[in-house]
């Protein structure tokens, strides 16, 4: 590796923490030392945060227009996608893409309603409220 991927004093996504990582020291054995991260890492980490940033963005004008539900801008607010929020909730993936959608999403019931906002850590009258 060169001083460039494991040098990243300053990496904004850990924001001055450490995180441990397995290195293999001289007999070859894995053990673990402290590390400020890798920059491939931040790099690739801080596309991904501005990705979900910008979903969110469109979701929100979407969701005020009546494109989409609340559903969708607190999803991607918290960083998730169909497909990760499906799993948190154990249902199919094309059902939370339904419920993305402004009509389906007011049928929820409030079993499912409460999971979804379980899971984006809010309470369910809250996930109701356009944003």
């Amino acid at each position: 590796m060169s001083s460039d991927d494991t040098d990243a004093r300053g990496n904004r996504i850990l924001e001055g923490e450490r995180k441990a990582v397995y290195v293999r020291d001289a007999d070859g054995r894995y053990r673990k030392q402290a590390s400020e991260g890798w920059k491939v890492e931040e790099i690739v980490t801080s596309a991904a945060v501005d990705e979900f940033r910008r979903l969110a963005n469109t979701t929100l004008a979407d969701c005020r227009a009546g494109r989409a539900s609340p559903l969708a801008y607190y999803m991607y607010r918290c960083r998730l996608d169909p497909g990760s929020l499906a799993q948190a909730a154990g249902i199919a993936t094309w059902r939370v893409r339904r419920h993305l959608r402004p009509g389906p999403f007011a049928r929820l019931s409030p079993r499912l309603l409460s999971l979804y906002a379980d899971i984006l850590d809010m309470d369910p009258d809250s996930l109701r409220q356009e944003p």
